[in-house]
């Protein structure tokens, strides 16, 4: 049975997203081959668990009873990046078997999309499209995000006017409006939300959401596990 790099397993809120405010389990993987410049889990980068930190080796079944033990239906696979598990199909697979949980994945817009999107009952999927800020725009896959629909989600990190000015500009290129959830979230102390409200206002982005990262008004912004 194939294991899987876990950094941390643990349930709280989900901070962003379309359950946002709402209970959800999280399996959080080691490994990703991004560097963002705002990257809050860096610790999270090594593709193996490192030695005398944090993480666990665990399989399918591992993971599978962590979460139905939780009692909690909102499961959400992160990272690092999720999808440069080497199995990660099997376990979706698992997951997705289990009619009473509710899968997302969270991807940073960099991995292939096609082999989840072909599995039957596939989780939802929030791509995250990296912005000149980053740093990481040019490891984007703007052609798998035409084949989302509404249960998925593409969130624009923004630090900058120029960054919400590209987010505008990818939104409507790539009509992503009606066709799945549109969010714009800021740079943790780069900007401040209400300068993207602004903006949204200015540009008329109507059925685009704000979104503020719930976990870091709850917790200190560095919390792990939370």
């Amino acid at each position: 049975m194939p294991s899987y790099n876990v950094a941390e397993k643990f349930v709280s809120i989900n901070g962003e997203g379309r359950r946002a405010g709402q209970l959800a389990v999280f399996i959080r993987f080691f490994g990703c081959n991004l560097r963002c410049s705002y990257c809050d889990t860096a610790w999270a980068w090594p593709d193996a668990i490192p030695a005398n930190g944090p993480g666990e080796q665990l399989t399918n079944d591992e993971i599978y009873q962590y979460i139905k033990q939780s009692g909690v239906q909102n499961v959400t696979l992160t990272g690092g990046e999720p999808l440069r598990q080497p199995h990660i199909l099997p376990l979706l697979e698992q997951l997705a078997a289990d009619p009473s949980l509710a899968v997302e994945i969270e991807t940073n817009g960099s991995q292939p999309l096609g082999p989840v999107l072909a599995l039957a009952n596939r989780p939802a999927l929030t791509v995250d499209y990296k912005l000149p800020g980053s740093g990481m725009e040019t490891q984007m896959r703007p052609q798998d995000l035409a084949r989302l629909d509404k249960q998925d989600v593409v969130k624009f990190v923004c630090g900058s006017q120029a960054d919400l000015q590209r987010a505008e500009e990818v939104i409507r290129r790539l009509r992503l409006l009606g066709r799945v959830g549109v969010y714009l979230s800021p740079v943790w102390g780069q900007i401040e939300p209400a300068a993207i409200v602004e903006f949204m206002r200015q540009k008329q982005l109507n059925g685009v959401n704000l979104q503020l990262q719930m976990h870091k008004f709850i917790w200190p912004p560095d919390a792990r596990g939370v």
